[in-house]
């Protein structure tokens, strides 16, 4: 692959934060993890709190230069209750039964952003949707057979982790690295790309896509889920595959202190992040409270949440009224 990819442009991009807690307490999600086999063990072995569950999902809105508007689901959480609820709040299960939103983007295949499909799809079972190909056998099951996958727990009961009943029948993108035509990409419309990058994460998950957009005289909102292959990768390609007058911004979880834990080379990430040159960045999710409220001090551009998560029904154990995180309930507009 060589040269600039031109994807066009877009007028403006909006960010619903639906949910971004993919669980609500860290100290429940890594004892469950070390019980059953630690981060190295399949997600699909573990029996999981299912009080602990919530869900990341973000909704895009994205004015073309027309004026006309399109949307995109990214990723629909892990707990099909908290889902069902998030939902109905933003107006999401409308949106889907009236045909509104275009396709549903799913960054990665880690339980907090896959599991709570059922949500998805008992609106619309024919969405479109783009999905990493490395997926494994349990993924294909919950989302095109419907399913209901059982571990045993501690006390040798069967319980279920995670269950479908509306298979997926619609089209499904299965997303590799080479892109759509070679280039590395797919494009989703104009101005709007999406890139697979093929990392390996914990829980025997790989493979996460990340979307592209490139706003009109301002340049690319790189938009991710975990940011599993490295905030600094995914900026790198925007600057140096995609054309545009630079870097504009970004969203999501840019996967760095999660379980607010520190390592030196956060502070190296910090001011690589300066030196590109963004004018806004919103983060949340697996980023980690103490990597964003650092980078805050240190000139980052980080774009400051609300109290709008404190209106959920359920808040994290880690939020904190520092507000640098966007929180459940808040919209960015790039």
């Amino acid at each position: 692959m060589g040269g600039a990819l031109d994807i066009g442009t877009v007028r403006s991009l909006k960010i619903d934060v639906l949910t971004e807690t993919g669980w609500f307490d860290d100290a429940c999600f890594r004892r469950d993890m070390t019980k059953y086999g630690g981060s190295a063990q399949s997600q699909y072995r573990i029996a999981w709190d299912a009080a602990n569950a919530g869900g990341y999902a973000a909704l895009l809105t994205i004015t073309a230069l027309d004026g006309g508007q399109s949307r995109i689901l990214l990723d629909t959480g892990w707990n099909n209750a908290w889902m069902d609820h998030v939902f109905v709040r933003h107006g999401v299960d409308r949106m889907l039964e009236r045909g509104e939103i275009d396709c549903m983007v799913l960054s990665h295949w880690h339980l907090d952003h896959f599991w709570g499909i059922e949500s998805t799809l008992r609106h619309d079972r024919r969405l479109k949707i783009y999905a990493p190909s490395t997926w494994q056998e349990e993924d294909c099951a919950l989302l095109r057979e419907g399913a209901d996958i059982q571990v045993r727990d501690e006390d040798g009961r069967a319980v279920s982790i995670c269950r479908n009943s509306v298979p997926h029948q619609g089209e499904l993108v299965l997303t590799e690295t080479r892109g759509e035509d070679g280039s590395g990409i797919y494009r989703l419309q104009p101005g709007v790309a999406l890139r697979m990058f093929d990392a390996s994460m914990l829980l025997q998950v790989r493979g996460e896509n990340v979307l592209y957009v490139n706003v009109a005289d301002q340049g690319i909102v790189t938009v991710t889920g975990c940011g599993h292959p490295g905030i600094m990768t995914l900026l790198g390609f925007a600057k140096d595959r995609l054309a545009a007058p630079g870097l504009y911004g970004c969203y999501g979880g840019l996967h760095l202190s999660i379980f607010d834990t520190w390592k030196p080379e956060f502070d190296d990430i910090i001011e690589s992040v300066k030196g590109l040159g963004l004018r806004r960045m919103g983060c949340n999710h697996c980023t980690g409270w103490m990597w964003a409220e650092k980078a805050t001090t240190h000139g980052v551009p980080i774009i400051k949440g609300t109290d709008a998560y404190l209106s959920y029904p359920k808040i994290s154990a880690q939020a904190k009224g520092s507000h640098a995180f966007l929180g459940n309930g808040d919209r960015v507009v790039f």
